[in-house]
């Protein structure tokens, strides 16, 4: 039975992933054994999924990313060149996990910049954004833009991938933003940015 997914004649994928249709994965790529990817994916050059790794449905994984055992990548995700999951806290050669990983979570819609390093435990929200060569050490906030060594809060990211302004210049507890470009509204929580859908975009 012919596979509905492409692989380039320099990768492997070994028995035991499941690949989801219309994904292509591209040279020099490995998808290891009880890796998940899922529907129309795009795999780039030189990049490994290891066995327990997940990766959902219409993900980017540009060129030279690994994506280790307990990362869960959700759909729509963006991983930008040679960025960095972790998945130890403290690793050692001699004393070895044996795969008693840190899991580490993207949630749908986010992106990470090329060169950024993420440290396992956390949690990126959804459409988030990681500037480039930045190292996250803590969760991400939806819809939050961080950036720098440590990652800080810069400001936030519409959907559409506008950043956005603050609209009305209110108090933290209620911060209203609106995408100049597209029109949605967002309303500031204890948990990030959200989508006001009580308003028409």
């Amino acid at each position: 039975m012919k596979e509905k997914y492409f692989v380039h004649e320099s990768s492997f994928v070994d028995e035991g992933a499941l690949v989801g249709e219309g994904t292509k994965i591209w040279h020099f790529s490995h998808i290891m054994s009880g890796a998940k990817i899922g529907k129309g994916c795009v795999i780039g050059q030189s990049v490994t999924v290891e066995n327990r790794a997940v990766i959902g449905d219409r993900v980017k994984v540009q060129n030279n990313v690994s994506v280790y055992g307990l990362v869960t990548v959700e759909d729509d995700v963006f991983l930008g060149p040679s960025m960095v999951f972790t998945n130890d806290l403290n690793p050692r050669a001699l004393y070895p996990k044996n795969g008693e990983w840190i899991p580490t979570l993207v949630k749908r819609g986010a992106s990470i910049g090329a060169n950024a390093t993420i440290v396992c435990g956390i949690t990126i929200g959804e459409w988030a954004f990681v500037g480039a060569g930045s190292v996250v050490t803590k969760n991400v906030p939806a819809f939050a833009v961080v950036a720098g060594n440590p990652a800080k809060l810069i400001g936030y990211m519409c959907k559409c991938g506008e950043k956005m302004k603050n609209k009305f210049g209110m108090s933290n507890e209620n911060e209203e933003y609106k995408c100049l470009k597209c029109g949605r509204f967002y309303q500031k929580t204890e948990h990030g940015v959200f989508i006001n859908e009580s308003k028409d975009a």
